[in-house]
């Protein structure tokens, strides 16, 4: 069976005359009435009844009309929605994010989507660096938000903007509301730290801002989860290191108190956000579109730190 039968007979059955049928669809009228004889012999059954005087359907046309006719409108909705995927008016881009792309990427880049491009669907998961490039290279996200971006072939990448990052502590430990410390004040107290494969721009900034004011880093614990290390600097008398967007918009932990954040300087460790996905991955035009809108809603800054909290 194919369309173009399909197509035909439903031209039969809305004219009930052959001639006026093929003129509608531009074929000669012998070729429609072959067609449709093919179609017969194809279901075995007789669509048409044909007289000197009129053409009509019959019981098995009729019933078959109604069928034809859905198979017809769903290839023009099967057509319709390939031509508005294609032009990138419809379809699913995912996107990996950090905390920081939450607070100052996302809001605006989605606004513009939703504003300009509302059949597109985007699917948000909030994961860590490493995690994000490891779903990247595996097909699983289309988009990474994430700190720093891979030296490698395999990705391509836009800068988004650069955070400065803050020490952690709880509200009980002494450098709790003192504006900033340098850096080589940090060699004198124990950290809690986080494995490099979970973010290596973020832990590179760190290790390098440490080699800069000449000290170790006394590393007490090893945690990859910011919220359980905002936790222990609650209870124990230890440092974290956050970007300055976690430190300012981050939750409560224990007992529903949020942890003290103290600026870093001498130097100020830097980490640089970025957009990150595959290169030679071109035909996926939901993901072009929200690279653009991403493109069109910067540029994003990082965020204003209180007076009272600058050095």
């Amino acid at each position: 069976m194919e369309f173009r039968h399909l197509e035909g007979f439903l031209a039969v059955a809305e004219e009930l005359h052959f001639g006026r049928a093929a003129a509608r669809l531009h074929r000669t009228q012998p070729s429609l009435s072959q067609q449709l004889q093919r179609l017969e012999r194809t279901l075995d059954v007789q669509l048409v009844d044909r007289t000197s005087h009129e053409v009509r359907l019959t019981s098995a046309g009729r019933a078959f009309e109604v069928e034809a006719r859905a198979i017809m409108a769903q290839a023009d909705k099967a057509a319709y929605s390939a031509r508005e995927a294609a032009a990138g008016r419809t379809g699913t881009v995912r996107v990996g994010y950090n905390f920081p792309a939450g607070q100052h990427v996302l809001p605006p880049t989605m606004a513009r989507m939703h504003r300009e491009h509302p059949g597109l669907t985007v699917r948000l998961e909030e994961k860590r660096t490493g995690a994000q490039l490891a779903a990247l290279a595996g097909g699983e996200l289309d988009v990474a938000l994430v700190y720093g971006h891979p030296v490698t072939s395999e990705f391509r990448h836009r800068h988004l903007m650069s955070l400065p990052m803050v020490a952690v502590v709880g509200q009980r430990h002494r450098w709790a509301g003192r504006p900033g410390v340098p850096f080589s004040e940090v060699g004198r107290q124990a950290c809690i730290l986080f494995t490099r494969d979970k973010c290596p721009a973020m832990y590179d900034a760190i290790t390098t801002a440490a080699e800069q004011a000449g000290v170790r880093l006394t590393v007490a614990q090893v945690v990859d989860d910011p919220v359980a290390t905002g936790v222990l600097v609650s209870v124990k008398p230890l440092i974290g290191f956050a970007s300055v967007s976690r430190g300012l918009f981050g939750g409560a932990t224990a007992g529903g108190m949020r942890p003290a954040w103290v600026q870093l300087y001498d130097p100020v460790p830097t980490i640089d956000l970025y957009a990150v996905w595959r290169d030679g991955d071109e035909a996926h035009p939901a993901r072009s579109v929200f690279l653009d809108c991403l493109e069109e809603a910067g540029p994003f800054r990082a965020p204003a730190r209180p007076e009272a909290r600058i050095a």
